[in-house]
């Protein structure tokens, strides 16, 4: 990548781990709160690397960025995360270049997430870019990067039916909960946690179940009741949290809890419960199966549930993967203009200095010299050379690199190889 001028390191990575390799057990050792990604970009900014993404999902944990060898961003992951090196590696990717370029546009869109055409991806995507611009961490080809993978989920979204049926944890958890419970309009449904999957399956069920006997609990009441407040639904305190299980027949836990919050010690043992944990780390202990009348799933169990839709999702990714390589290319295009991007800045100023020359010479030549038209007219042909330059550098039909040497023998350039 070095010849991109991009960044100081030869090589742009992806590292991370995700559901195909990673339990939910092992991927919640590795994920990222807010806190945890900007004390990763700040340790990165110390380190010498200059352009970083982080991105940390329920099934995903990846950082995308310069180094001179992956091993700086897996160990920044793993100094900022309760797993080790051994375990990362034991179910990790690497990417290099081109590939990690491929990877990032495949997770962006959908094609890579747990469950085909999930396109909340693309919202951590974008929540991970603005982290990395205000750590000043997002250089022009993260940014740029990120802006082509935008552009492609939204024209998948818009072009393609991709996004049909359950694409989403949480719709696929409202739609387990309605094919497994009878009469859900009669029962108690209690979500525990608020976060953005809380959000989402709060919203499902209330649009699909027609159930108004549902109760919010979070750790920040201020959070559930701002929902609660759209939905006129019921809010508790966090100390109310058994009470509340115990009147419940589903129990939907979506915290962002490092430990479990849910055991067999807070739950009513002689009362159907349904419980779907969302959580990434699992935040309802194994040991609630102990319990005869509880029944248990997790997020990866949800995934792996699959409707009639799904079918027909898979007949739109070669549309998708169409879309993506034409993204892809217009970002891989102007990628190859930063090549000659030092020659053409260096051509400009030098076009500049011989400007300011010829502006002073006339000035004290011409009485009746006018400097501010002078200036006007100088600037536009100076655009209009470099512009030429450029677009004959982009052409296929030429090289490039012989190009870019004669610029600089003709107009003795001196490049900032910075």
């Amino acid at each position: 990548m070095r010849s991109y001028h991009i960044s100081k390191h030869n090589s742009f990575y992806a590292i991370g781990l995700s559901y195909k390799k990673a339990d939910a057990e092992v991927r919640g050792k590795f994920s990222l709160d807010v806190p945890a990604i900007d004390r990763i970009m700040v340790k990165a900014k110390e380190q010498g690397i200059d352009g970083l993404l982080a991105i940390s999902t329920c099934n995903r944990t990846e950082l995308y960025g310069f180094a001179q060898h992956p091993f700086q961003l897996i160990k920044l992951l793993c100094d900022q995360t309760p797993g080790s090196v051994e375990e990362f590696q034991e179910v990790a990717y690497v990417f290099k270049n081109h590939d990690a370029i491929s990877h990032m546009f495949k997770v962006g869109t959908g094609l890579d997430s747990q469950i085909l055409g999930d396109f909340e991806i693309i919202s951590q995507i974008k929540q991970g870019f603005y982290r990395s611009k205000k750590q000043d961490m997002a250089n022009p080809f993260i940014e740029r990067l990120c802006n082509a993978v935008i552009q492609a989920s939204k024209r998948i979204k818009n072009e393609t039916e991709l996004s049909s049926g359950a694409t989403s944890v949480a719709f696929a958890s409202v739609k387990y909960i309605l094919n497994t419970i009878s009469d859900i309009s009669e029962k108690n449904i209690l979500l525990f946690g608020t976060g953005k999957i809380g959000r989402n399956t709060c919203e499902n069920l209330i649009k699909h179940s027609n159930n108004s006997h549902i109760t919010l609990i979070n750790r920040t009441r201020e959070k559930a009741e701002a929902i609660a407040g759209k939905f006129d639904l019921t809010v508790k305190d966090y100390g109310d949290l058994q009470t509340e299980i115990r009147k419940a027949d589903i129990l939907v836990v979506a915290t962002g809890a490092q430990l479990p919050t849910i055991s067999k010690a807070l739950i009513y043992p002689k009362k159907p419960l349904l419980i779907l944990d969302l959580s990434v780390p699992k935040n309802v202990s194994d040991d609630v199966l102990e319990l005869e009348n509880v029944s248990l799933v997790h997020l990866d169990q949800l995934s792996q549930i699959t409707d009639d839709t799904l079918t027909k999702r898979k007949e739109f990714v070669p549309k998708a993967e169409a879309i993506i390589e034409q993204v892809r290319k217009e970002f891989l295009k102007w990628l190859e203009t930063r090549k000659f991007a030092p020659v053409i800045n260096a051509l400009k100023e030098k076009l500049k200095t011989m400007k300011a020359e010829e502006i002073d010479f006339h000035s004290k030549k011409l009485s009746d010299f006018n400097q501010d038209q002078a200036e006007i007219i100088s600037e536009r042909i100076i655009q209009k050379i470099t512009k030429q330059f450029a677009n004959h550098l982009k052409s296929s039909e030429v090289d490039t690199q012989d190009s870019l040497e004669l610029i600089q023998k003709v107009f003795q350039l001196e490049i900032d190889s910075k």
